[in-house]
């Protein structure tokens, strides 16, 4: 009897894990960027290399940082949701393009429309490690005094733009 029922206890916790993580939402894994700086970096602009861009240039005023790439099936799902938002002209969206050519991340802005201020270009994905990328798209919501207060992991859609991000970004604009 004692043999069966240590493999069974073993059992029962396994299950018991597996139920727990199923109830979890893989879009909203922490990040221990929040509440901390966001990390600086100086990178070139994709509509003009020759200029640069960073943190501290848009210190003063609440921003979105959208990580993307042209190679990214997913970043096209959420464009035209960043497209509506910045035509709305409640935040600004700055992106990055991560980890990809400059060319081919133009050519998709100016195919599908832009929705960002400006993009700065992480070719080789230094900062987007700074920044705990692990995947596109990420976006994070960071307030006037350059700290990050919200990210958001994959797909920004209509629903978390209403339901999370905006009333963020309201709230810290007041």
């Amino acid at each position: 009897m004692k043999r069966f029922l240590i493999p069974l206890g073993i059992f029962i916790v396994l299950v018991g894990f597996l139920a727990i993580g199923l109830r979890l939402d893989p879009r909203e894994v922490p990040s221990p960027l929040i509440g901390k700086p966001a990390p600086d970096f100086k990178l070139a602009l994709l509509s003009d290399p020759a200029k640069q861009l960073s943190p501290a240039d848009l210190r003063g005023k609440v921003w979105l940082f959208n990580v993307w790439a042209s190679w990214c099936a997913s970043c096209r799902e959420e464009h035209s949701v960043l497209l509506d938002l910045s035509k709305q002209g409640i935040v600004p969206i700055y992106g990055m393009d991560y980890k990809d050519q400059p060319g081919d991340a133009q050519a998709v802005l100016n195919r599908y429309g832009n929705p960002y201020v400006e993009t700065v270009v992480d070719l080789d994905g230094r900062v987007g490690i700074n920044y705990g990328v692990y995947g596109v798209p990420e976006t994070y919501l960071i307030d006037r005094n350059g700290i990050i207060r919200y990210k958001h992991t994959g797909p920004v859609t209509r629903e978390s733009l209403d339901k999370k991000i905006l009333p963020l970004v309201k709230e810290l604009q007041q």
